[in-house]
């Protein structure tokens, strides 16, 4: 019951979320009735907003808040770990979010039913690559919540994320091969949001780039489901650590 309540929590926390959904339904619609894409190009599209901007958006401060609002102090009181609080809030985003795709395909096979216009081919494999992108980010952000005040959490992440792509692109063009580009190329692959390899899945290259699974002969698309949700379970345990860590006041920042 208690985890039930935690994850309806994790929705209802802010009135903006539902404008969120709905306005996100809204730009995949559009997108498809003013392009008619084909089913890569809309499916990059949802991967992008629905795998990414989505996260952030329902993330925003989701630790953050309460920490500057002094109401952390009311929702984690012993005996409750603070790390369970954690993990049924980042659990009623993974429900929100596939709540939310599955819808947004609902909505984009209605209107290729009705347009007759377009193909939907692999919209199936880029909903659940955009799933797997959205757990990554939302737990990336999630732990940044827990010590950056309010709702800046997002705002850093999406910054770091575009920031760190054109640094990557500048280094390795003006680096070329070499050993610090293979180190930079090698934590891009293992550490960091899991874009290009999510990307690569979904497009039918698979895994190339997948953390050792793809090295025993087990196919390379459960690798990169594998590598996806390690990566989650990572950047988790790193947040659910400094939260049960920290000390909090009822003062209001």
């Amino acid at each position: 019951m208690r985890a039930y309540e935690l994850m309806k929590e994790t929705f209802y926390r802010r009135t903006y979320i539902w404008i969120v959904h709905v306005s996100w339904f809204a730009l995949y619609g559009l997108y498809w009735w003013l392009f008619l894409p084909e089913g890569p190009d809309f499916g990059a599209f949802v991967f992008v907003w629905g795998g990414f901007l989505l996260p952030l958006a329902l993330s925003a401060g989701i630790f953050g808040d309460d920490i500057g609002s002094g109401r952390i102090c009311v929702l984690i009181t012993k005996p409750f770990w603070p790390g369970e609080l954690y993990i049924f809030r980042l659990l009623g985003l993974s429900l929100q979010a596939a709540v939310h795709l599955l819808l947004a395909g609902g909505l984009v096979l209605g209107l290729h039913a009705v347009m007759d216009k377009g193909n939907t081919t692999d919209l199936g494999l880029w909903l659940l690559a955009s799933w797997l992108l959205f757990n990554t980010c939302a737990a990336l952000s999630t732990s940044l919540s827990v010590f950056v005040g309010r709702a800046f959490n997002s705002l850093l992440l999406l910054v770091v994320v575009v920031a760190g792509y054109f640094i990557m692109r500048m280094l390795m063009g003006m680096l070329g091969e070499n050993a610090m580009t293979g180190a930079l190329m090698s934590f891009v692959r293992y550490a960091w949001p899991p874009f290009m390899l999510l990307h690569k899945f979904a497009a039918g290259e698979y895994g190339p780039f997948a953390l050792t699974v793809g090295k025993f002969s087990i196919a390379k698309d459960v690798a990169c489901v594998v590598h996806s949700l390690m990566l989650t379970v990572a950047y988790s345990v790193l947040g659910i650590v400094i939260l049960s860590r920290r000390e909090f006041s009822r003062v209001r920042d």
